[in-house]
């Protein structure tokens, strides 16, 4: 049986520690904000309920739309899973794409000169301005939004791609060379591994990129369940509460998978060696 060695274990009962002093600090300071929302909405009464509605009625909008089972219930889980069905769809196309052209970016010097750069212009417009030329180039429809969610996604993947293959230590590509590998076996079989924590920094940025880019989309292109269509039929029945229930919503699914993206990120980066275990 293999024991742990004592330097080990306090640096695992360390770890422990600091996620759940990170936890209560944040569970702390959740309770701030909903007293404070309390207090402003119900208690002080500075604004009338329709202006800005306080956590009971938003938590009631919340709880119907998920799980409620009147005829117009159920209508945000429906918009959830509508909305990640699009998100990852263009998420997953965005990142095998992205990776293949940041992998030829980093190759190949004038690819990466000249699109490198048109990227990194094009990664400065917002997503919200790409929604009208998708709309007209492809139609009022669902793959208008898959569209700005790849464009989104596929540009900071590649971006990060081809700059971690740039970043990887000379010493490793002598290496790689003196042990007989070629251009192809090279990239592929050691810059390749060694960009990974690079890239899934990338990824993380990619994700948030695609996330926002679909809620844009869906605001503008109504008629099928999700949660910009939420957000529509809020605004367009001065119904605060769902719009805010549903930014809510909106927050805690992108926090979510930036969490889980996070984790594997530092796991990768501890693994490595480049970050020390708290």
């Amino acid at each position: 049986m293999t024991t742990l060695s004592p330097d080990i274990q306090p640096t695992r009962a360390a770890r422990g520690q600091s996620r759940w002093q990170t936890l209560i600090t944040q569970l702390v300071g959740l309770i701030v904000i909903l007293g404070a929302w309390w207090l402003v909405t119900d208690v002080l009464k500075l604004y009338p309920p329709y202006v800005f509605p306080g956590p009971k009625a938003v938590w009631t909008e919340i709880s119907y739309g998920l799980w409620g089972t009147g005829p117009q219930d159920g209508k945000l889980l429906s918009a959830i899973g509508g909305s990640l069905r699009r998100v990852l769809t263009g998420y997953v196309i965005a990142v095998l794409l992205g990776v293949v052209v940041g992998l030829l970016m980093g190759a190949w010097r004038p690819l990466r000169t000249t699109l490198g750069a048109y990227l990194t212009g094009i990664q400065s417009v917002p997503s919200i301005a790409f929604v009208p030329f998708a709309i007209l180039f492809l139609g009022l429809n669902e793959r208008a939004v898959l569209f700005v969610v790849i464009l989104e996604g596929f540009i900071p993947v590649a971006l990060a791609v081809s700059g971690a293959l740039l970043n990887v230590p000379p010493a490793l590509r002598v290496a790689g060379r003196t042990l007989g590998a070629g251009s192809l076996g090279l990239t592929l079989r050691v810059l390749l591994p060694a960009s990974v924590p690079s890239i899934l920094t990338g990824l993380r940025t990619a994700w948030s990129f695609s996330w926002r880019a679909l809620v844009g989309g869906e605001l503008l292109i109504a008629g099928a369940a999700s949660l910009g269509e939420q957000l529509e039929i809020g605004r367009n029945t001065a119904n605060v509460a769902l719009v805010l229930a549903t930014i809510i919503i909106i927050g805690v699914i992108g926090g979510l998978f930036d969490s889980l993206l996070r984790a594997a990120e530092g796991r990768v980066r501890r693994d490595y060696g480049l970050e020390v275990p708290a």
